[in-house]
C-alpha cells in the first residue's frame, strides 16, 4: 500500500535528499516550496503523513503543524529543524509533532521517524474504520425488529443508554442480550472508551475472581506477575457481566462492595484502586427465584435491577421472524460472495411456525445452512433444518394411559375433544392463531380450517 506524503521544504536541495533516502518505501511525495502551498495542498487532497521544515517563507512550519493538527488531531507530523535550535523541537512535540528531525540528516533516524510515523497513521485509520463500523452495527436503529415488543425494549434502552445507570438486560438464550448491551454502551458518552464483556457461566469462581479484580505478583501458585482485572481495564467503558446469575455468592458480595464504593483492591494487594465503571448485567435465569433459594444476594439484585430490560423471546414476536431471516441471508450472502436468493413463502411460513428455543442464535445457524444448501436463487423449505423438540409433555405410556381412561369411561366424543383443545389453545394464546397452531402442532390454515369448522371466534 502506497502513502502520500506531503513534504513542506523550501530548499530543492533538501527537498531532493529527503525523497532520495526514503525512495525505496512505498510513498508517493507532494512537495510545497513554502508554507502556504503546503496548506494548499493538504486542505484539497488526503495524506498519511506531513513532514515539514520549521523555518519556511509566508507560513511556518509551527503553523502548519497546528493547521494540520486543528483539521485532523490524530495525523502524524513530523517537523525538521536546523542543529542545535532544541528549543523549536520542543516546542513542536508540546504543539502535537510526532517527532521531530535535524539538520542534516542520518539517514537511520529519518527513515526510524518516517517508518514509526506511517505506522501510527495506518493504525490510527484502521481504528477510524472500525469504530465507524461498530457504531454502525451497534446502532439502535439497526437492531432488527418491528414488533411491539422490540420497539418498547429499544425505546427504553435508548432513554436509558445516555446515562451511567446500571442496566439489568433479561431474557433466554440467544435473544440478544450482548448485542443490546453493546448498543447501550456505543451510543453512550462512553463510546469510546473500553467495552470489556465477562462470561460468569463459562469462569470457575476463583478464576472470576482474578479475572474482575486483578492480582499483584505473588498472589497466589502461577501469579508471576501484576495482572490487571476487568474492572480496572473497564474503567472509563462499560463492564458487560452476561449470566450473572451464576456468579457465585462469595464474588458476588466483592462485586456488591465495588458498585457502593466504586473502588476495589487487586488479590494479594492492599491499594485501593478507584474504578469509573457502568456495569451492564444480563441473566437468562429468573434472579427473583435465585433470591428466594438464597443462591443470589438479594442486595445484589437490587443493585444491578436499577433499570431492567427484558428481551422477548422470538416466538413471541413472530412479525420480526421475516426481517431477522432476511438480514442474515444477505449477511451470508455478502460473507459468501455470492448473490443473494430470496425466501420463498413456504419456507417464510415454516420459519414463523417454529418454536425457536434457541431464537435468534438458532434462526442465525438456520439460515447459514440454507445458504449453504441453496444452490439457487430461492431458499424453499427443503434447505431449512430446523431442529424438532423431544421434550413431549406426555410420553407414550402416558398418552396409552389417557386414552384407554377415555374410551373405557364411555360417552367419549372425539369431536368435543378436539373443540375442547383448540378453545383451550386460542385462550392460552390470547386468540393469535400462529401461537395457537404452534401449542397445537398444528400449521396456521389447519387450525383456521377447525376453528371455522367449530365455529369458534378468530377476532385477534
Amino acid at each position: 500500500m502506497h502513502h502520500k506524503v506531503l513534504i513542506a521544504e523550501d530548499e530543492s536541495r533538501m527537498r531532493e535528499v529527503i525523497t532520495m533516502l526514503l525512495s525505496d518505501l512505498p510513498l508517493d511525495f507532494v512537495e510545497a516550496r513554502d508554507g502556504k502551498e503546503a496548506i494548499d495542498l493538504f486542505d484539497n487532497d488526503t495524506f498519511s503523513l506531513v513532514v515539514t521544515d520549521i523555518k519556511l517563507p509566508k507560513v511556518n512550519g509551527m503553523e502548519i503543524l497546528q493547521h494540520v493538527k486543528m483539521m485532523d488531531s490524530e495525523l502524524p507530523v513530523i517537523v525538521i529543524t536546523a542543529y542545535g535550535s532544541i528549543e523549536n523541537a520542543v516546542e513542536a512535540i508540546h504543539l502535537g509533532a510526532f517527532d521531530y528531525v535535524t539538520k542534516p540528516f542520518k539517514e537511520d533516524r529519518l527513515r526510524d521517524c518516517v517508518e514509526k510515523a506511517l505506522r501510527i497513521s495506518r493504525l490510527t485509520s484502521e481504528v477510524r474504520y472500525l469504530r465507524k463500523e461498530i457504531e454502525r452495527k451497534y446502532n439502535f436503529g439497526n437492531i432488527i425488529g418491528n414488533s411491539p415488543q422490540i420497539c418498547d425494549v429499544l425505546r427504553q434502552a435508548g432513554r436509558v443508554a445516555g446515562t451511567n445507570t446500571t442496566v439489568l438486560v433479561t431474557g433466554e438464550s440467544g435473544t440478544g442480550k450482548e448485542l443490546l448491551s453493546k448498543a447501550l454502551h456505543f451510543n453512550s458518552a462512553r463510546a469510546a472508551g473500553p467495552f470489556l464483556p465477562v462470561n460468569c457461566a463459562a469462569i470457575p469462581a476463583p478464576l472470576l475472581e482474578s479475572e474482575l479484580f486483578g492480582y499483584e505478583e505473588g498472589a497466589f501458585t502461577g501469579a508471576v506477575r501484576r495482572q490487571k482485572g476487568k474492572l480496572e481495564q473497564a474503567s472509563g467503558g462499560t463492564l458487560f457481566m452476561d449470566e450473572i446469575g451464576d456468579m457465585a455468592v462469595d464474588v458476588q458480595a466483592k462485586l456488591l462492595r465495588v458498585l457502593e464504593s466504586h473502588s476495589f483492591q487487586r488479590l494479594g494487594g492492599s491499594t485501593p484502586i478507584n474504578t469509573d465503571v457502568r456495569l451492564i448485567a444480563a441473566t437468562n435465569q429468573n434472579l427473583e427465584k435465585l433470591v428466594n433459594k438464597k443462591l443470589f444476594r438479594e442486595d445484589l439484585y437490587y443493585r444491578i435491577n436499577v433499570f431492567p430490560l427484558h428481551i422477548p423471546p422470538l416466538r413471541d414476536r413472530q412479525e420480526d421472524i421475516g426481517p431477522l431471516a432476511n438480514a442474515f441471508i444477505r449477511d451470508f450472502s455478502t460473507a459468501f460472495g455470492r448473490k443473494m436468493p430470496k425466501l420463498s413463502d413456504k419456507a417464510l411460513s415454516l420459519l414463523v411456525a417454529h418454536p425457536w428455543k434457541g431464537n435468534i442464535r438458532e434462526l442465525k445457524n438456520v439460515i447459514e445452512r440454507a445458504l449453504i444448501l441453496c444452490k439457487g436463487d430461492q431458499i424453499t423449505t427443503r434447505h431449512l433444518i430446523l431442529q424438532t423438540s423431544n421434550n413431549l409433555r406426555f410420553n407414550e405410556m402416558d398418552m396409552e394411559k389417557m386414552v384407554n381412561v377415555m374410551i373405557n369411561g364411555g360417552g367419549f366424543d372425539i369431536v368435543d375433544l378436539e373443540t375442547r383443545f383448540v378453545r383451550r389453545a386460542m385462550h392460552l394464546a390470547k386468540n393469535n392463531v400462529s401461537k395457537a397452531a404452534r401449542l397445537l402442532g398444528l400449521t396456521r390454515p389447519t387450525l383456521r380450517y377447525r376453528l371455522e369448522k367449530y365455529n369458534i371466534d378468530i377476532s385477534e
